[in-house]
């Protein structure tokens, strides 16, 4: 009975490691740029893959005119631009993304005005159109980007790989409080730092070492697990912070590529980085509410009194294997897109 909750709950953390995903997953963009009286910039950026690209389409009013001629790949992304003239301007009227309905991609939109206010907005396949709005709300942009935030961390497995593999290092709560309070200090950090433009790195380089570091704590867990307990055994809120600012530079990333909206940047920042941490707690509080349910089903003197970490102990070395090889496979396709 035991090995089979061990099993079960070993295939459940399992499910969140598909190797297509990691910091690989990004929405789609529309900016909406004013020029003039009537007359409008428009840059569409649908995400691809290699020469396939989603079969997404921009559908302006019928007030509009003007179209693509031609668009390119790069960045993961199918890039088009044009200029186009909607009689009587956008304001109130809808913009919809044919196609959304039947992916599991969103669109972050931005509108920007002759002023340098914006609008933004995030279109999901159950809400695939906006009205352009006469005033933009402050409330809308932090809407916004804490949604984008929440999203991509719940995306990007190799980032919850990194913090379920602290967890298994962690003995109490205490420390565990500790080490999630490095991790948000540091990628805090260096979100702010990338975003803004004040460090940059090539991105490419970022991924393989963030997956690398995936790779890392697999091994020191089991490291402990023989009894030989390294840095991040010892020490987990100094990896941690060391790591989360490695791993701020892969969220920028994902950042620049939908951009920041340029009156409205430190909310929009604040509230993505906000985003991202309701995400890592919201994981967090289901790992830990997994262990718990497990130790339960296995209820015995022993793990009555160590609660979950007694679990932890007992399930630790598969999941380490999980972690590591998951990663390994991602270091290898990283370092091999740099030659692609």
């Amino acid at each position: 009975m035991m090995r089979r909750l061990l099993l079960a709950f070993t295939l459940c953390l399992g499910l969140i490691a598909p190797t297509a995903w990691a910091h690989e997953v990004r929405p789609g963009y529309l900016e909406v740029r004013e020029l003039g009286a009537d007359r409008y910039a428009f840059v569409w950026k649908v995400p691809a893959k290699g020469e396939y690209r989603l079969g997404l389409h921009v559908r302006l009013p019928a007030e509009c005119t003007g179209a693509p001629d031609t668009g390119s790949f790069a960045g993961g992304a199918f890039i088009e631009r044009w200029t186009g003239t909607c009689r009587g301007g956008l304001t109130g009227r809808r913009i919809d993304v044919d196609g959304l309905s039947a992916t599991m991609t969103d669109v972050l939109v931005r509108v920007e005005r002759l002023d340098g206010t914006t609008q933004t907005a995030r279109l999901t396949p159950d809400t695939t159109w906006f009205e352009v709005a006469a005033v933009p709300g402050r409330f809308d942009v932090a809407k916004t980007y804490f949604m984008l935030g929440v999203e991509h961390i719940l995306l990007g497995i190799d980032h919850l790989l990194f913090v379920l593999g602290l967890l298994f290092l962690v003995r109490s709560w205490r420390r565990l409080v500790a080490t999630v309070t490095a991790i948000t200090v540091a990628h805090s950090i260096t979100l702010a730092a990338a975003t803004l433009g004040l460090v940059r790195l090539p991105q490419a380089p970022i991924e393989a070492v963030i997956a690398l570091s995936v790779m890392f704590v697999a091994a020191e867990i089991l490291r402990g697990a023989q009894g030989k307990p390294g840095l991040a055994a010892r020490a987990p809120w100094v990896v941690a912070f060391v790591f989360g600012l490695l791993h701020g530079f892969g969220f920028a990333g994902a950042l620049r590529e939908v951009g920041l909206p340029q009156v409205d940047v430190p909310l929009a920042l604040l509230f993505f980085n906000v985003g991202v941490e309701a995400g890592q707690l919201v994981f967090i509080a289901a790992v830990m509410g997994l262990l718990s349910l497990v130790t339960r089903l296995m209820r015995t003197p022993e793990t009555a009194e160590h609660g979950p970490w007694r679990t932890e102990a007992l399930v630790r070395t598969p999941v380490a294997y999980l972690i590591g090889g998951t990663a390994a496979f991602w270091v290898v396709q990283r370092v091999a897109a740099f030659w692609a």
